[in-house]
């Protein structure tokens, strides 16, 4: 992002990290965000009643955020599914987020559940059955939990055009994203 935070680029006046977070407060389940060390991160979500953990490995890659926010949820609610939320993926909604869940539910609750783009291609979010917690608190690196769900039979819930996979990690993602929504409205 040439120094810019991405999560903290504005959307209709929002920082992203906390229109992504009030979306899945919409979801009327319990929120954690996994954040680095305290900084404006932290502040954007001021007022929004989550459980902010913090990641003291961030630089280590998703890997590292999954992992501390898998080891908080075994040790809080470890008969609980997590729900991984990328919030660098703007698309996403509140209503895709319960579609998601309520397939998770659809389907007994002990299966990982995942959105897909409208090509197939893996997006969020995703939903880890409790069983999965403890691999998912081993994970190292930037794998994001590819390793563990080759295994896994996972279901999927298709959310129309990329809004489950399309994510703005550069200037011209953004230049880009904001063009095509302006053109949508």
């Amino acid at each position: 992002m040439r120094g810019r935070d991405k999560l903290l680029e504005e959307i209709d006046g929002t920082p992203l990290l906390r229109r992504q977070t009030e979306a899945a407060l919409a979801s009327g389940f319990p929120v954690m965000v996994a954040l680095p060390v305290k900084g404006p991160r932290h502040d954007a979500l001021d007022g929004l009643g989550v459980t902010i953990i913090t990641v003291r490995d961030a630089a280590e890659g998703l890997g590292a955020t999954l992992r501390t926010a898998a080891l908080f949820a075994a040790r809080h609610a470890p008969d609980r599914p997590m729900m991984v939320l990328l919030p660098d993926v703007p698309g996403v909604g509140p209503f895709d987020i319960k579609s998601v869940v309520a397939r998770f539910e659809q389907e007994g609750g002990d299966r990982v559940v995942r959105a897909t783009d409208d090509s197939g291609g893996p997006g969020t979010p995703l939903i880890v059955p409790p069983r999965l917690l403890g691999a998912f608190a081993q994970l190292t690196g930037d794998d994001g939990g590819r390793s563990i769900l080759k295994n896994e039979d996972v279901l999927t819930v298709p959310l129309s055009g990329d809004r489950a996979t399309r994510d703005l990690d550069t200037p011209e993602d953004w230049d880009n994203w904001r063009q095509d929504n302006a053109d949508r409205r």
